[in-house]
């Protein structure tokens, strides 16, 4: 294969999904990013079994000054909010969730960077796991936000570089039945906020996941602890 892409891989469910659409079309140089959250061990491990199935050159970024200037309950002694399938859908409720979550500019720098190595490798794509269902308490999962950084690379970038984002019209449920299609390893993926080996099955993250399996119909093998 001679087209690059970059993927940015945290090793949750939706960039999973997202970098196994590209898998079959472009050489991916994955990046999972440690900055501090609680789930960091969880992830870069999950992360380098997934890009070693794949075949994917995998690179690990410590950003321990992003911990460091974070107030976030998932890098911080703040507990992490635990939530109902009924708060699932009040709009007021996953916003203090997402409140609680939040870490600064976090696409912002996680996108800058993943450019940088774009273009150094001379990459045509950026895959990220953006999706509707999360875009309505994280402005950082928006379509808006995916045009207006692509706008920003075609300004301040000398190389052709382009965003994707496959699930951004997508709720969860959905990027589950893309995964099945696409023959993702989801089993692998690791969604929970709180690093413990077994997902927690009550943070925000975990409940979406729950439901999203559900709602597709397709079998989660995921264990949870409640």
């Amino acid at each position: 294969m001679t087209k690059k892409a970059i993927s940015v891989l945290s090793g949750g469910l939706d960039s999973v999904v997202a970098t196994s659409v590209y898998a079959k079309e472009y050489d991916i140089h994955a990046i999972t990013f440690d900055y501090g959250q609680k789930a960091a061990e969880q992830e870069i491990k999950v992360t380098a079994k997934i890009c070693e199935l794949m075949g994917f050159e995998h690179t690990v970024i410590k950003l321990p000054w992003l911990a460091k200037i974070s107030n976030s309950s998932l890098n911080s002694n703040e507990n992490i909010p635990q939530v109902t399938n009924k708060d699932l859908d009040d709009l007021e409720k996953c916003r203090e969730s997402a409140s609680s979550v939040w870490v600064p500019g976090r696409n912002v720098v996680f996108t800058a960077i993943a450019t940088s190595f774009a273009e150094s490798i001379g990459a045509e794509i950026i895959i990220v796991g953006w999706d509707k269902e999360e875009a309505s308490t994280f402005p950082d999962n928006s379509k808006e936000f995916l045009n207006a950084f692509n706008v920003l690379l075609d300004i301040g970038s000398p190389d052709d570089i382009e965003i994707k984002a496959p699930a951004i019209d997508f709720d969860k449920w959905e990027i589950v039945k893309l995964g099945y299609d696409v023959g993702a390893p989801m089993e692998l993926s690791y969604s929970c906020y709180s690093g413990e080996n077994k997902h927690c099955g009550v943070c925000e993250s975990c409940m979406r996941r729950k439901r999203a399996f559900i709602q597709a119909g397709i079998n989660d093998l995921t264990e949870y602890s409640k």
